[in-house]
């Protein structure tokens, strides 16, 4: 996950984003100088602070990704800053608050112009850097682990390319729902950082034969969940649950749409999420989303409800 913070200025009137007039790739987008945007009713003008840079961001701007926004476009899907200025109709904020949103695109600015129902108030003491790479990876994980595969406090867990953003998220939320978790890294330096954050037991399978260790750290069991941001060449066929749940992304399609776990029953096309890609899960596990809040938001709302 890399951190961009904005440059000090004390110039408001112009705005300057890095812009994508044409999406061929990253060597397309240009630092440049536009008028700074007025918030119209319900949207927010926000002074950013620290953007987070996402793999959706790298796509978005090759015309990869699933959401196209239409040239010319700034890329930076969450970020955090303090309010500038509202529009008509804007309760939840005011001028001088410290926000996050999560507006797809616009954060690689020094200001951005987004809908108020995407910013979201920052408990006193978030830190920018923290706040803009909050909502992607952990409500993307929150909504894996928790919504979709339902993961139980006593279960495993094991999460692969376990050291990068959503891995090690993955592991923080796994310990916080009392999950046993397993960290598959690809170096020892890798297993070390899962280890700092929380995970129970670690595996470098750039050295070790991964199957073989999680059969030695499971019993012969297998972990209830896997949880693979990759895809690719790292087989889920582990899970000891009937049937088994595979939780994965989709930066290495078109394998990670199919990965084979015994008894999961996997889409035949392409996912339309990173959050739990692929995996058809068991009706026993799946939780109705009905009239719940999305896991950010309420997350937002613990952490603004704690000391």
């Amino acid at each position: 996950m890399l951190i961009m913070r904005r440059h000090r200025s004390t110039e408001t009137t112009t705005c300057l984003p890095w812009l994508c007039e044409n999406p061929t790739g990253v060597d397309a987008v240009a630092w440049k100088e536009v008028p700074t945007p007025s918030p119209g009713a319900g949207e927010v003008l926000i002074a950013i602070k620290a953007a987070s840079l996402n793999f959706p961001d790298l796509l978005v701007v090759q015309n990869k990704y699933q959401m196209k926004p239409t040239p010319p476009f700034v890329p930076g899907s969450e970020f955090a800053g303090v309010v500038e200025a509202v529009g008509d109709g804007v309760k939840h904020v005011k001028p001088g608050d410290a926000v996050a949103a999560f507006s797809g695109t616009g954060g690689f600015a020094t200001h951005a112009c987004v809908k108020a129902d995407v910013v979201m108030p920052l408990p006193r003491g978030f830190a920018f850097d923290d706040a803009a790479a909050f909502v992607l990876t952990y409500g993307t994980t929150h909504h894996a682990l928790v919504d979709r595969a339902a993961l139980k406090a006593g279960e495993t867990l094991l999460v692969l390319g376990a050291a990068g953003g959503v891995g090690t998220a993955a592991i923080q939320i796994g310990k916080a729902v009392g999950a046993r978790v397993i960290a598959a890294a690809s170096s020892d330096e890798k297993c070390a950082l899962c280890r700092e954050i929380g995970a129970d037991e670690t595996i470098n399978y750039g050295s070790a034969n991964l199957r073989e260790e999680i059969k030695r750290l499971t019993g012969g069991k297998g972990p209830d969940v896997v949880y693979d941001p990759v895809g690719g060449d790292r087989p889920s066929r582990c899970s000891a649950r009937s049937p088994g749940v595979a939780a994965t992304s989709w930066s290495a399609l078109p394998r990670a749409a199919f990965l084979p776990c015994p008894g999961t029953r996997h889409s035949s096309r392409a996912p339309r999420s990173s959050a739990c890609s692929g995996a058809s899960l068991p009706a026993g596990s799946r939780r109705p989303m009905r009239g719940r809040s999305p896991s950010w938001r309420s997350g937002m709302r613990r952490a603004r409800s704690s000391p």
